[in-house]
């Protein structure tokens, strides 16, 4: 268990290649130092990390919403900066959902098929309401999202994530602010996503419990360190003896 991502015959097997990547703000800023990790083809990926780490940063110069200050990012072999000019390889949702209040869910779920694939209106409607039927939301099609409870509001963004039937897909701190039920939820629809879509999943969370339930392998961010600490399935990093894994997995506990 070594910081190194896991070998493979050839990187366009691996739908995300990072190599040598910096991130921050300014070259005076920097969160995270020659960050190195592949994501393998239909696994679920956790990226770990205490609050301030840089884990979130990280993702959003994952997915070229900045700059990286180093390095390189390869999506499905393509440089992530090649994704810009047409419809995203990926799908992502973000910690709040940031779902649009003046639209019904079905209409929100709808919009990156009108948006990016022009499919005419009725037949975005009858996809858009597939993939909400998907993630167990069939019955609040024509609710705003203000009506939606927080685990609703989650499940809504990640089928919007789907539906321009990316084959990646991106979650940012999909469990934050849910109590354990919900939680366990969506953890199985996770894990159904990866199962009946064959879809890449890669997370980024601090919610050890999730972790345990879903990912196949995992990073550990370290802010003191500003990189990897650790990478192997979560059950190599619970057993990690560096004093930094162990201070991560124990003190949080996997009931955080």
């Amino acid at each position: 268990m070594t910081s190194e991502a896991s070998p493979r015959s050839a990187d366009k097997d691996d739908p995300v290649v990072v190599e040598e990547v910096s991130v921050g703000w300014s070259p005076e800023q920097v969160l995270l130092e020659h960050v190195s990790f592949k994501v393998h083809a239909a696994e679920i990926f956790s990226i770990l990390g205490a609050s301030g780490c840089g884990k979130s940063t990280l993702l959003r110069t994952v997915i070229g919403l900045m700059p990286p200050l180093d390095g390189s990012i390869r999506l499905h072999g393509l440089p992530v900066e090649l994704d810009r000019a047409g419809p995203p390889i990926f799908g992502v949702t973000f910690q709040g959902g940031a779902l649009f209040g003046s639209m019904t869910v079905v209409e929100n779920v709808a919009l990156p098929m009108r948006e990016w694939a022009r499919v005419p209106p009725d037949a975005a409607d009858a996809m858009a309401r597939a993939k909400l039927r998907l993630v167990g939301l069939e019955g609040a099609a024509d609710k705003p999202p203000s009506e939606l409870s927080g685990g609703m509001k989650k499940r809504a963004a990640i089928a919007r994530a789907l539906a321009l039937e990316p084959s990646l897909l991106f979650l940012d701190e999909p469990s934050a602010g849910l109590d354990p039920i919900t939680s366990a939820g969506l953890d199985e629809l996770i894990l159904t996503l990866k199962e009946v879509l064959g879809v890449t999943i890669v997370v980024v969370t601090h919610e050890l419990r999730s972790v345990f339930a879903t990912s196949d392998r995992c990073i550990l961010l370290d802010k003191d360190a500003k990189g990897i600490v650790a990478e192997g399935t979560p059950r190599e990093l619970d057993e990690s003896e560096d004093p930094r894994v162990q201070a991560f997995f124990h003190r949080i506990g996997r009931a955080a």
